[in-house]
This record gives C-alpha cells, sequence and structure tokens, in this order.
C-alpha cells in the first residue's frame, strides 16, 4: 500500500486540505493519504485559538469522506510527540505499507525548528506541495541548503518508492488561498459542531470519542 502521511493540527480541517490531498494521491499514484491529526504541535504549543483535539478529528474525519484520506490519532495512541518519532513507530509498526512525507512549502521554511529533521528527510521520501506566499522562502531557507542536493525532477515523482533517501520532490498545483485561520475567523466556535459526536480513528477503528 502506497501511503502518504500528511501531519497537522486540522484546526480545522478544511477544503485546502482536502484539495492539497487529492492531488498529491494522482501526483504520486498513492493508495490512500492519512491525515495525523496531532494531539499538540511544539510549535504551536502556546496557541490560544487551539481546539480540542477530538474536534479536529472529527473535522478532518467530516472533511476526509468519500475520499481514500484517513484521519487518524494514531500519534495520540502511540504516545509521541515528535514526527521523527511518530514516523519511525509508523514504519516499523506498518512493514507492508510505502510511507512518503507530505508537507507545504511553509513547513520547509522552518523545517530546521523540527526535531531531527534530517533523520526525517533520511527516514522516507518527502513531497512538498506548493503554497501562495511561502514557496520562495522554503527554497531560500536553510533547510534547503542540506536538501538541495537530494531534490527530483517532478517528472520522476511516480519512481517515489525506488529512491533511496534522502529524497525531496516539489510538486506544483493551482494555489488554494484556504486556510484554517480563516476558517476560524469566520467562524470562531467551530467546535462546537462536534462536541456530541462520537469518533472513530481511521486507521486503527478505535472509538477514541
Amino acid at each position: 500500500m502506497l501511503t502518504g502521511l500528511l501531519g497537522g493540527s486540522f484546526n480545522p480541517a478544511h477544503g485546502g486540505h482536502r484539495s492539497i490531498s487529492l492531488f498529491a494521491l494522482d501526483a504520486l499514484d498513492l493508495d490512500e493519504i492519512w491525515w495525523l491529526v496531532s494531539p499538540g504541535n511544539p510549535l504551536k504549543a502556546n496557541a490560544k485559538d487551539m481546539a480540542s483535539h477530538k474536534a479536529r478529528l472529527a473535522s478532518a474525519k467530516k472533511m476526509a469522506r468519500r475520499a481514500p484520506i484517513r484521519a487518524t490519532a494514531i500519534e495520540a495512541q502511540m504516545g509521541t510527540r515528535y514526527s521523527i518519532d511518530t514516523l519511525r513507530k509508523l514504519v516499523r509498526r506498518y512493514p507492508n505499507r510505502r510511507f512518503i512525507w507530505i508537507m507545504g512549502a511553509d513547513n520547509v521554511a522552518n523545517f530546521t525548528r523540527w526535531r531531527r529533521w534530517r533523520d526525517i528527510a533520511r527516514l522516507m521520501p518527502i513531497a512538498v506541495i506548493a503554497r501562495p506566499g511561502y514557496d520562495s522562502h522554503a527554497v531560500a531557507g536553510p533547510a534547503m541548503a542540506w536538501l538541495r542536493r537530494y531534490v527530483r525532477r517532478p517528472d520522476q515523482r511516480l519512481y517515489w518508492t525506488m529512491w533511496s533517501t534522502p529524497a525531496l520532490v516539489f510538486l506544483r498545483f493551482r494555489p488554494d488561498p484556504r486556510s484554517a485561520t480563516a476558517v476560524r475567523q469566520a467562524n470562531p466556535y467551530w467546535y462546537r459542531d462536534f462536541d456530541d459526536r462520537r469518533v472513530i480513528d481511521g486507521v486503527t477503528h478505535k472509538v477514541l470519542y
């Protein structure tokens, strides 16, 4: 099973997440994508408008409906806090899957702030999705000074399972201006829609809430 991994707060999940994921599914010929709904992003530890994990996971499950996208709280179930620990455990737990890490260009711009970010690049291929306003920062960022030598051409993207790591590919598609910030500004109490919702994990199928 060829599986893309997209991590984030999903505060809340929105159409931009879905659009990016459907694009990546096609561009990389994936079987499915897992949305790793973080129990707490270390880089957003002081965010005052962060909704509960239940609300964020429930919003992700709703947005992923009728698509090969699985919203999961597996990070919380495994007890991992940092992406490198989560990815290592996933690789061990699911040996019959081939994973590729999917991230927005905004995350590449601050990738050096992630714990053991080079080890993430060594663990599995990375696909970077263009995001309006961040592309130039990502290319000029300190992480790219190290990653640049491992960039693959976009026309090689369908062969990612044969790449040795580190390996990075940039994927371009039409800009999508939607953001979680805009959703929260339009509806600050969006999370109330999920207060009474039963939530089952999309990957482990455990009843979580």
